[in-house]
């Protein structure tokens, strides 16, 4: 049985990291991402690891999802995951006065309607298939910093939205949620925009875990969330952020 998973912006940052673990745990691997010179990258470098294919997708676009997930079930896929990454964090720093609708809009359409519309075009086959889902999520549904309104909301949604479709969607089809910390994707752009960034020895002391995140931490749960050994485990928000949630901070 060839195990199809989709990605939603697979093509770069923690999405990359996704898509190549699940290449490597042998998914054939559906990349949708807006981006087309990064997806058809990707299709390239990635090849030689496992069967993956691009397929050009605004998740924010209602069209544009049911075409994409069309395409990928006429090739013969048996659907048995759906990870939604696909995100934007953009106008992260505009304070609330000056925010556009249009802006607003822009963020919550990304984040939290695209993923109401993957699903909705997906279910079908992962009810069938018995699959699950696994929503990217953020620590910034959990707390925040000044003028992050959009994107805190869009973040938050994706966890109210997690518990309430495992519930309509169990027992076939378990839907789960990840909230990344700070995960340095620097490492894993497209090549135009790759550029590793000089982390601090305070940048990683300051976690916890002793070290900033990558995108392996992410990837490595959503493998295991998809897997037949997470059977028991649906609804759940699983935070990912070297401790730094539960780290008490005052001013000095």
């Amino acid at each position: 049985m060839n195990r199809t998973a989709i990605v939603t912006g697979g093509a770069q940052g923690i999405g990359k990291g996704i898509t190549r673990k699940l290449l490597e745990e042998g998914y054939r691997v559906a990349v949708c991402d807006i981006d087309r010179e990064a997806g058809l990258e990707i299709s390239e470098t990635f090849a030689a690891i496992g069967e993956i294919i691009y397929i050009e997708m605004d998740v924010s676009d209602e069209s544009s999802v049911q075409n994409g997930i069309d395409r990928i079930l006429k090739t013969g896929a048996h659907l048995s995951a759906l990870i939604n990454n696909a995100g934007i964090s953009y106008p992260f720093n505009t304070p609330i006065e000056e925010l556009a609708l249009s802006e607003w809009g822009r963020v919550i359409g990304t984040n939290l309607t695209g993923i109401f519309l993957t699903c909705k075009y997906s279910l079908p086959q992962l009810r069938k298939n018995q699959g699950a889902i696994v929503n990217i999520a953020s620590t910034r549904a959990l707390q925040s910093e000044p003028n992050s309104e959009a994107y805190a909301s869009s973040k938050a949604g994706i966890l109210g939205f997690t518990h309430a479709l495992a519930i309509s969607c169990g027992p076939e089809v378990r839907v789960n949620c990840i909230s990344p910390g700070w995960i340095d994707v620097s490492t894993w752009q497209k090549s135009v925009n790759l550029k590793a960034v000089k982390l601090s020895k305070l940048d990683h002391e300051q976690h916890p875990a002793g070290r900033v995140g990558e995108p392996s931490d992410i990837a490595n749960l959503v493998a295991f969330l998809i897997s037949g050994n997470a059977g028991f485990i649906t609804g759940q928000n699983f935070i990912v952020d070297g401790g730094m949630t539960r780290k008490m901070i005052y001013e000095p």
